[in-house]
């Protein structure tokens, strides 16, 4: 059985600037285009029975507009009558209505419990499109951008069951066929789970295929489902469509389809909702074990064996529990008895009095541990040097307490640590895995259409950007750029919804949920002299920070960066910044 290979992300020492000083304060004019829409956007809020926190991370959270990254500055969106509405800027003193490029043929104010539609720009020729009803489209649109070559033509569409939405899609092109791959999210109802939140993250992948010589439709020739516990932050195909890399803070695996999916599933609820064969407790000097007897069981029918590290219980001769103990007991000492309630008791004396035992016998999950208050206190007593009710009373003594004053927001990470994963798409195994620790997932941008999208990841105070090579299997993911203090920075950003950057690294922007933009610009050489008061040197470089505020009250929905421009999408206007000027 292989084992995944565990990796390391390399960071490239010359694109770290330890004397980074922060971003300036700017207050030069950010020219903003405000453009009316003519319907207002498609948006699908969460339902009462959608209430998780993945709901909120995939659906609540969805960004509604869609950047072509094979095209600049061209941006989509889908209204509230079904159509898939695009603005191409070529001037922006010049800036026209959002066109209509194609129309769902579905009535979507019909169904109730739809997903918003989803869009993802496949390749310059094609498109996948869902209706948020459970339904694909693959659609071949020509050139793009060129109005005489350019048509949006559906070639395959599918019921593919519950509603989902669109992730990564990317096309195969050979002599022989024509194949569109692409990776379906949707939360599922987990029946008769009774830990968690009752929902679980599935993946579909799903390969559509035509063969070029026979001339048929498009149709599914292969189906693969992942499962999860969270949402992914990131989740992309590799362009030769041979593997997977998925960014989560739980881990994915495939599970089969059909018949054995069943079989799996009907396993784990069995295994979910069966009572703990026994129950256990523990003192500093003994434990105690209590089993539930089942009915016409006599004291003739109990045989328990104590040795020093063993115990053998049998019952109608029949075993039910055998194995090592976590550590020695005293057999001499150790004792069991039937009680009233027709339960037998096992009383069992530690060697070693004060040790606290995990687990009774080595490798058994059948018992259950009940925690005893006299011995919480026990252990709450031993620990009470590390807690105060007092702020930081005496920090001179010889254990001082945790000043919570002393951390600051960007010090705080999730409990859980995120994982990177790269999946084999023939075996389905997990080959590469990168634990990120307290490496915060931020963002991903498309940096070339025809490699993987690129994920932000922060490192100490600063934003990195990585590059996945899935060519290259010794150094799969390249640190391409820094964004610098980005990730203390954000960290203070509350209200943060969407986080993006431009594909050439010049500036980073957020976005809160209703009016505010934040641009962080990128050292760039000064036009006058500038000289730093304390250490006296000449700067030669300033990063600025610009705030734009929208006039709208509306929610922001959408937000999408360019080399040169931001656009920002409400529920009935869409907003274009001008950052950059085209050298």
């Amino acid at each position: 059985m292989e084992v995944a290979a565990n990796c390391s992300l390399r960071v490239k020492r010359p694109l770290l600037d330890p004397r980074f000083e922060g971003y300036k304060l700017s207050l030069e004019p950010l020219p903003c285009y405000q453009l009316e829409l003519d319907a207002a956007v498609a948006e699908v809020k969460l339902r009462d029975d959608q209430y998780t926190l993945e709901h909120m991370h995939a659906f609540g959270m969805y960004n509604y507009l869609h950047c072509d990254s094979w095209y600049q500055d061209s941006v989509y969106y889908i209204d509230n009558l079904g159509r898939v509405m695009n603005l191409t800027v070529m001037l922006d003193t010049a800036l026209g209505k959002p066109r209509e490029v194609f129309r769902l043929p579905t009535d979507l104010t019909a169904y109730d419990n739809r997903l918003c539609a989803s869009i993802h720009f496949t390749s310059s020729t094609w498109v996948t499109l869902s209706d948020g009803t459970g339904r694909l489209y693959l659609i071949g649109t020509g050139e793009r951008g060129n109005s005489a070559s350019e048509k949006w033509e559906i070639m395959f569409n599918e019921e593919l069951g519950n509603p989902f939405i669109i992730i990564h899609s990317i096309s195969l092109m050979n002599t022989e066929e024509h194949s569109i791959t692409t990776l379906l999210l949707r939360i599922e109802k987990e029946e008769l789970d009774m830990k968690g939140s009752g929902f679980y993250v599935s993946l579909e992948w799903v390969t559509i295929s035509k063969k070029n010589k026979d001339n048929k439709k498009y149709e599914i020739i292969k189906r693969d489902i992942l499962r999860g516990k969270s949402v992914p932050h990131y989740a992309a195909i590799e362009p030769d469509g041979k593997g997977l890399m998925i960014v989560s803070y739980k881990s994915f695996t495939f599970v089969h389809v059909g018949q054995d999916l069943e079989e799996n599933k009907n396993e784990n609820m069995s295994e979910k909702i069966k009572e703990p064969l026994y129950y256990w407790q523990q003192t500093e000097d003994d434990l105690t074990v209590t089993i539930q007897l089942p009915e016409g069981i006599s004291k003739e029918d109990i045989q328990v064996q104590f040795l020093p590290d063993h115990i053998n219980i049998v019952l109608k001769g029949q075993r039910f529990l055998e194995g090592n103990l976590y550590s020695s007991i005293d057999q001499e000492s150790s004792t069991w008895m039937i009680k009233e309630n027709k339960s037998l008791e096992i009383f069992l004396t530690k060697k070693n009095e004060g040790l606290t035992w995990p687990e009774l016998v080595v490798g058994d999950k059948q018992g259950e541990f009940i925690r005893d208050s006299a011995h919480c206190a026990a252990i709450a007593e031993r620990l009470m040097h590390l807690t105060s009710e007092e702020l930081n009373p005496n920090p001179d003594k010889e254990k001082p307490p945790c000043n919570a004053q002393e951390l600051e927001e960007c010090d705080i990470f999730f409990e859980e640590s995120s994982s990177l994963c790269r999946f084999d798409g023939i075996t389905l195994k997990t080959t590469h895995v990168v634990n990120l620790g307290s490496n915060q997932y931020l963002f991903s941008v498309i940096v070339d259409p025809k490699e993987m999208p690129c994920f932000c990841l922060r490192h100490d105070v600063d934003a990195l950007l990585w590059q996945p090579h899935s060519s290259q299997q010794d150094d799969m993911w390249e640190h391409i750029a820094t964004f610098n203090a980005l990730g203390y920075v954000q960290a203070s950003k509350r209200d943060k919804k969407f986080f993006a950057c431009a594909p050439n690294y010049s500036y980073a922007a957020l976005c809160e949920c209703l009016r505010r933009v934040f641009i962080y610009r990128q050292p760039t050489p000064m036009s006058t002299v500038l000289y730093n008061r304390k250490e006296g040197r000449q700067v030669g470089q300033v990063a600025k920070q610009q705030v734009a505020s929208l006039e709208t009250n509306d929610p922001i929905l959408g937000f999408q960066a360019t080399n040169e421009r931001l656009f920002v999408l409400t529920t009935k206007n869409l907003f274009l910044i001008k950052v950059n000027t085209e050298n």
